[in-house]
């Protein structure tokens, strides 16, 4: 590993793309701090963490956010709104591709399409970040958190959603210039970054709350426990985000004068998590409007007075729709199991990797081209896409588990399951097969066991 590190190190482009990487995720943590003017900053800090200690919706939202925005709206800085503007807009343009023959026309085109449609996808951030920031800043209002001269000066209005707005367009670009410049995926690495600058706070908040000895506290057996589980999930996560579901496919043989051409063997991969995150993301985002809108439901027949069946139906609902609940978790997981099945069907085409294997005269062993290896793969793809889901329920679950299981907080549980962590493991193995491709290119060892195991197999270019 060490000698890896240092051939990292030895490769004048690598290692300025991994350095120039470094220094803009170092920029999104500089304006991480930098407050936005006209809000109590205190009084927010306080009331995120009263929310961080307690199961209500608001909790649930916040953690939910502080993924995308690196916990910057519990200070309500500049980059409050995180990168998670543009990360809905490129979903919603992937989505529409699928649906509009417009843009699907346009990615077809090549890069000049593509070009067109990431123009389209930056004008729907910034109005998306418009809606938002008023959204975020109506909320801070209702909570009597804005300094009062300046809660009902329009000008003040004006200027916190333009800085909320430009801080997430400058998030945008730094994300496009990782991609450009840097390695890896901008956007992914920046959501990356916000969601690993929680983790010392967790750390501290594990550390104050170890006490052996002492009831109502952490002891020796829950914190093997925590370290545990923390090192076989991520182990799961990795194991589930690489693994593969391989079809054979034979190469079609032809004869050109007294040669023969072609026969060659090789392999379809097919995800086993063909949807990553973004079932998760999906679910996790829908399941927390019925938790408020019970709560609220609840709340209203209370002050209105309400009794018998009306208070006993809004009561059990707002009480089964909690976080942690029986109801709450079997939705959940059924919320998963349909994105996963919906996004297979947006994504994966079996009729179109058919034609293209038939263009290429390759075929499946056994099976005549056309509609019945389409078939096939759908077929296949469904049954890798059961396991692939049980999976994300399993992860997305186990935060829910330890927090009332060992009495953790959200803060602590959010590293052991859920969408951060799956985030983290599939960026960061993302940034390793980069940097393994830019050193085998240049005959170096790389990090995940290929070339030789000694080293280098040739001098590579030195600076």
């Amino acid at each position: 590993m060490f000698q890896t590190l240092l051939n990292v190190f030895r490769v004048q482009e690598l290692r300025n793309k991994i350095l120039f990487t470094m220094g803009m995720l170092l920029v999104f943590r500089v304006g991480h701090w930098i407050p936005l003017p006209g809000v109590n900053q205190d009084q927010l800090t306080e009331l995120f963490e009263q929310a961080q200690q307690s199961d209500s919706a608001l909790a649930k939202l916040a953690n939910f956010v502080s993924i995308f925005s690196g916990g910057a709206l519990s200070q309500s800085t500049l980059f409050g709104l995180g990168i998670m503007p543009y990360i809905t807009a490129g979903i919603i343009f992937q989505l529409l591709a699928t649906v509009l023959p417009q843009l699907k026309k346009l990615q077809e085109e090549g890069p000049s399409g593509r070009q067109k449609i990431m123009e389209y996808t930056r004008y729907t951030t910034l109005a998306l970040c418009v809606v938002q920031g008023i959204g975020w800043l109506s909320f801070l209002r209702s909570q009597n958190l804005i300094y009062v001269e300046w809660a009902q000066n329009p000008l003040w209005w004006v200027m916190a959603v333009t800085a909320l707005s430009a801080g997430t367009v400058f998030l945008m670009w730094l994300g496009e210039q990782i991609d450009k410049h840097g390695i890896g995926n901008g956007a992914s690495m920046i959501i990356m970054a916000g969601i690993l600058a929680g983790m010392p706070g967790a750390i501290r908040l594990v550390a104050s709350s170890f006490n052996p000895g002492e009831p109502n506290s952490m002891g020796w057996m829950s914190l093997i426990m925590l370290c545990a589980g923390f090192v076989g999930v991520i182990a799961g996560a990795v194991l589930m985000t690489v693994a593969q579901r391989r079809i054979p496919v034979q190469q079609a043989k032809h004869t050109r004068g007294r040669k023969v051409y072609g026969g060659q063997k090789s392999y379809l991969p097919l995800r086993i998590n063909h949807g990553g995150v973004m079932p998760i993301i999906f679910a996790s985002s829908l399941m927390i409007f019925p938790t408020v809108i019970f709560t609220q439901v609840r709340e209203m027949a209370t002050a209105g007075g309400a009794s018998g069946t009306w208070a006993m139906v809004t009561r059990f609902l707002a009480d089964a729709f909690q976080p942690g609940t029986f109801l709450y978790i079997v939705l959940y997981i059924v919320m998963i199991y349909f994105f996963s099945y919906f996004w297979i069907t947006v994504q994966f085409n079996p009729e179109e990797m058919s034609k293209q294997l038939k263009e290429h005269g390759s075929f499946i062993p056994g099976l005549r081209p056309g509609p019945r290896t389409a078939e096939y793969l759908e077929t296949v793809m469904s049954r890798v896409t059961f396991v692939g889901a049980a999976f994300l329920a399993l992860v997305a679950v186990l935060p829910t588990v330890v927090n009332t299981s060992l009495g953790v907080t959200g803060t602590v549980s959010q590293f052991l399951g859920g969408t951060g962590l799956l985030i983290v493991v599939s960026v960061t193995m993302d940034f390793l097969q980069r940097v393994e491709a830019n050193l085998l290119m240049r005959n170096y060892a790389g990090f995940l066991g290929s070339g030789d195991e000694g080293g280098p197999k040739l001098r590579g270019p030195r600076f």
